[in-house]
């Protein structure tokens, strides 16, 4: 089973729950990536492209994705760090430079880049930094992963028009070349649908799909 502490804060009768131990919340500043200055473009296999998206905890991101019109598959794992074959327990002492991510295999001809785009900055908190919701620390940070300069290009605008509606703050995602994506363990796929009852999926993982859902009803599987 997974190695999950889950936190309990309890206020009348509402309680949140974290992924992670909050002893593991770290600074963004601290793990900043060297990154290379060329990303890495995955090729195109059976008429299938692949993009890479970090924002929390990445049971709840792959739920999301699943749920996109478009979408043929989602594989949960880790990108952005500087260390060879992260594993769950590293990546969650902060060190390995790595955040939680997700792999979104998908078919262009139904969905494009763009609106996996606008799924990824609709299905968060674009200002929280270094983490989403109860989930705190580097390895929680936002990152969105570009593969060419077309797709940098969309992301930027997106940002600049976030930016622009924004009073005070600003989005709070990096934005990083591709370069490696590493396939978490087993037991992490697919993790909310095999864990309905688990209390994290139940009391954040849940709701946050939920809230998405609300907001891009034409997006999903279920109204295509």
């Amino acid at each position: 089973m997974k190695n999950q502490v889950i936190v309990l804060l309890l206020l009348g009768t509402i309680f949140s729950v974290s992924c992670q131990n909050s002893s593991n919340n770290n600074k963004s500043e601290e793990l900043e990536k060297q990154i290379s200055s060329s990303p890495v473009e995955v090729p195109i296999k059976n008429g299938l492209r692949k993009a890479y998206f970090a924002s929390g905890c990445f049971w709840c991101v792959e739920a999301i994705y699943e749920s996109i019109y478009g979408v043929e598959e989602v594989i949960s794992g880790y990108s952005g760090g500087h260390t060879k074959s992260p594993t769950y327990e590293s990546t969650n002492t902060g060190t390995t430079g790595h955040a939680e991510a997700v792999e979104v295999i998908y078919d262009q001809k139904k969905v494009s880049f763009s609106s996996l785009v606008d799924v990824y900055f609709g299905s968060q908190n674009i200002t929280q930094i270094n983490g989403q919701g109860p989930d705190r620390g580097s390895q929680y940070r936002s990152i969105i992963f570009y593969q060419n300069e077309e797709q940098k290009q969309i992301i930027d605008e997106k940002i600049n028009s976030l930016n622009k509606q924004l009073s005070d703050k600003t989005v709070a995602a990096q934005v990083f070349p591709f370069e490696t994506f590493w396939v978490a363990e087993e037991y992490h796929q697919d993790y909310e649908k095999n864990n309905p009852n688990n209390p994290y999926i139940q009391n954040v993982s849940i709701p946050r799909l939920n809230r998405f859902k609300e907001k891009f009803p034409e997006l999903l599987k279920e109204n295509n």
